[in-house]
This record gives structure tokens, sequence and C-alpha cells, in this order.
């Protein structure tokens, strides 16, 4: 294969703002500079020139400087609700190419909310749902407690605890005040699913042109093709029950190396199937690219019925740890694998192999 000159884009937490008025998970979703290196000697490993950039205001000389063939992006961005989509955003009008999802699908699905409104207007299932501005807003009569509490447009379980799960009036309205006081933005309020988590990597492209819709046909098998599903995974959170019913941001940013992942789950092949289909789906709708993880929680209480929970399409790549890295080896794919296939993928989209 062709060798490519590749800019690494990244935002590092040691290059983070720092500020007394932020909160103390604020940047739990921003690189270490182990991922990023093992990012680039990956692509090294691929015959390619690869080098890391900060994905601030810096970057529009710096890369006019390198001029990269094509760009390989994680940057989660600092500020706005938008953030993730800025830096593609700056590619898209400096036209070089890059990695993974476009502006309006990062955009899109770093608001949950509007993902979910997506989902539900194609009856993808996903819990019912009510998103807060103000305090004292009135719950919606379709949702019963218990009730899942947790900013509208952050990663990595941020705001995401043991008591965003809540069971009465009282318990809302304390962590509605959490969340809209320190994260400053709209609190997505979701019926809980007592169940499992379980998460579905797909690395790959629809063959195309794919439309933002489902067919008619919901058995129709183009809605998958050109994608790779990874075996399917699931956090044992049972040791933590008592700190933690969900996967919260303490887990996945403190302590993730003491975690048992079961990867591939533990589900038969029909519900492996269904998680696939609903995942391509996913992917298909909000417009995803190269790679995605999409997460479920599956409903005890309803024949364990898997719910969307939401999409990310620019999931971790951290070696050993993120989920999607951890998926790629359970189907034999190692971390070089994994981020040369993401490229790989990207490189086909605009024909320059």
């Amino acid at each position: 294969m062709k060798h490519f000159r590749v800019a690494v884009l990244a935002n590092l937490k040691k290059n983070a703002p720092v500020s007394a008025d932020l909160p103390p998970d604020v940047w739990a979703d921003l690189d270490s500079e182990k991922t990023v290196l093992s990012i680039c000697d990956a692509l090294k490993a691929g015959g390619h020139e690869a080098d890391f950039f900060e994905g601030d205001i810096s970057l529009y000389d710096k890369l006019r400087d390198y001029k990269p063939d094509i760009c390989f992006n994680i940057c989660e961005g600092h500020f706005g609700d938008a953030r993730e989509a800025q830096v593609p955003a700056l590619l898209e009008m400096m036209r070089i190419p890059y990695t993974g999802s476009r502006v309006m699908t990062l955009a899109l699905c770093l608001d949950k909310a509007m993902t979910k409104r997506i989902l539900c207007w194609h009856d993808l299932p996903t819990p019912a749902f009510q998103t807060f501005e103000r305090m004292n807003e009135p719950l919606q009569g379709d949702l019963k407690f218990p009730l899942f509490v947790k900013p509208s447009s952050e990663g990595t379980g941020m705001g995401v605890s043991a008591k965003s799960v809540v069971h009465n009036e009282e318990e809302l309205r304390t962590q509605l005040s959490v969340v809209l006081e320190r994260y400053k933005q709209t609190a997505l309020v979701e019926t809980f699913i007592d169940g499992r988590e379980v998460t579905v990597g797909i690395v790959g492209n629809l063959v195309g042109p794919a439309a933002r819709r489902l067919p008619e046909d919901p058995a129709a098998k183009r809605i998958k093709a050109g994608l790779n599903f990874l075996p399917p995974m699931e956090v044992d959170l049972k040791p933590y029950l008592d700190s933690d019913a969900v996967y919260s941001n303490r887990l996945k940013v403190d302590v993730p190396e003491e975690l048992t992942y079961l990867c591939p789950a533990p589900l038969d092949e029909v519900m492996v199937q269904q998680l696939n289909w609903l995942a391509a789906a996913v992917f298909r709708v909000t417009g995803c690219l190269d790679v995605a993880r999409v997460d479920f929680r599956l409903d005890s209480r309803d024949h364990w019925k898997p719910y969307i929970l939401e999409v990310n399409p620019l999931p971790g790549l951290s070696p050993g740890i993120s989920d999607i890295v951890i998926e790629a080896a359970a189907q034999g794919m190692g971390h070089t694998e994994l981020v040369n296939t993401i490229l790989e993928n990207a490189l086909e989209r605009y024909e320059m192999i």
C-alpha cells in the first residue's frame, strides 16, 4: 500500500485549560500522551509518516507547514456544544482529508438528546426521555421512576455516578441541580433500564452512497454491508453494585485496569445479530464513518430487550483500556491493525487508495 504523511490530531489532558470554575472531571475524555504516541507508533508500523499536533487554535498554521496527506483525528475539543466538530470543520475548510465522522455527525452525537430524537424518528429503541433547562420544569407524565440523570453533551461518563439513578422527586431535583450548576448545560433525564450494559464497536463504512434513513425493508442486507462488527463487550459491574450501579466516570477513568471486561459478552447469537442490526441502523441514521461504538442496555424486566443509550463516533483508542480496542482484540485485531484499518477506511472513502 502507498505510504502517507499523517498528522495525528488530539487534545492532551496536560494541555487542557485550567480554571477554578470548571468541574473536576471536565477533561476526562481528553487523551494521554501514551495513547497519542501509541497511535503514532501504530501508523509508523503501517509504513506511514506520523506526527502529533495539538488540536488548538495553532493548528491551522502548523498544518499548512506540515502539509499532511491526511489527518488521523481524535480531537475532543475544549469548549462549545459542538466542540468535537471544530477541528473537522477546520480541516474541511482547508480541504484536508481526515479519519472518522464528519462535522454534522460529531456535533449531533455529542448532543445526546438530539441523537435520541433522531433515533425516535426512525423508531429505534431508546429509553423515554426529557430534557431540563431549568430546575422547576415539571416531569413528563410518561416518565416513571427510577430515572437516570446525566449531562446532555459530555462523554466518558462525565457527570455520571451512582447518584445518577434517581428514585423519587427529591433525588431528581438534587441531581438536576448538579448537572445544571456544575456542567452549565441541559440535563438529560431518561427511563433507567435496569439490566446489562453492552457496547458494540464498528469499523468500516456502509456500501455507499448510504442515505441517513433506514430501508423500508427491515430485513434488507445492505444496511450492514461494508461494516465489520466487533464482538460485543460487557463490563462486569457486579463487584461495584454497592458503589456504582452504572458504568460511571469513576470506573471509566479512575480504575479501568481493575474492571473485568467480558468480551465477547455472554450473549446468544440471536441477540448478537439483533445488536449488530441496531448498531448498523444507528451508524447509518447518524452518518458515522470509519469507526464508531454504540452503547446498549438490555432490560432485565422485558426479556432483555435492547435499548440504545448513545453512539460514540469518536471512540477512545487507548491500548488495552478503551472499549473498542478490547473488542478488536477479541476478534484477533491488535491495536496497530485497528488504527491502520481506520486509516485505510478513510483513505478508501477519499479514493486515495
